[in-house]
């Protein structure tokens, strides 16, 4: 039986067809960021029907917190710090991408990743060591569903920077022209910052006076 021979036209073919594919995308407005700029303005909506119950609840409250369930302060303090310094590092790899630096780029978020992981467990041993749960009154309540949420936020995030890490292990899949999901990693991680500064001075700050 005669060997069929490498047929190098079906080769050019082929890259000809993925070539186009890119072009036809690259054709098109990419609509992913404006997408989670429209999803991340829906999340504030939340977020900001939460607080404003909370403090609806702190006003009309005779004392708040309730004794017996005062919140520490130099545990979130350190968190925060975490969390906020965090977002100068993701921003690092962001610069990274856009000097096609993808070794730097999976260093800057794989800290970034790292710090998320490092501020969930530190909110972990909060839950731990309080000494009461969700159902112990109003305030109890409020601090729970509002801390719980937003460490909700920042699980997603952590995969979210993972998900980039994984991605970036593709030759090409990110570069100087190609950032479109780094930057969007970028934004989703730094709205999960400002919404943790907002329940760290609602939360931890103003109950302090």
């Amino acid at each position: 039986m005669q060997s069929q021979p490498i047929d190098s036209t079906d080769r050019v073919v082929h890259h000809a067809s993925e070539v186009t594919h890119e072009q036809h995308h690259s054709e098109h407005p990419d609509y992913r960021v404006l997408g989670l700029l429209t999803f991340l303005v829906s999340e504030s909506l939340m977020f900001g029907g939460l607080f404003a119950a909370y403090l609806l609840y702190r006003g009309g409250a005779a004392q708040w917190p309730p004794e017996g369930t005062e919140v520490e302060l130099l545990l979130p303090t350190i968190n925060t710090i975490i969390l906020v310094s965090s977002s100068f590092v993701i921003h690092l790899g962001d610069a990274a991408v856009k000097k096609n630096d993808i070794n730097k780029l999976r260093l800057w978020y794989a800290v970034t990743a790292l710090m998320g992981i490092v501020f969930l467990g530190g909110q972990v041993y909060e839950y731990m060591s309080l000494g009461y749960g969700l159902t112990e009154n109003i305030f109890a309540n409020c601090f729970y569903v509002m801390t719980g949420f937003h460490g909700l936020h920042v699980t997603i995030g952590v995969c979210l920077i993972l998900g980039v890490i994984w991605r970036s292990r593709r030759q090409g899949h990110y570069s100087n022209t190609k950032h479109t999901g780094v930057e969007m990693a970028e934004i989703y991680w730094h709205f999960v910052d400002i919404i943790w500064i907002i329940l760290f001075a609602l939360i931890y700050i103003l109950t302090q006076f």
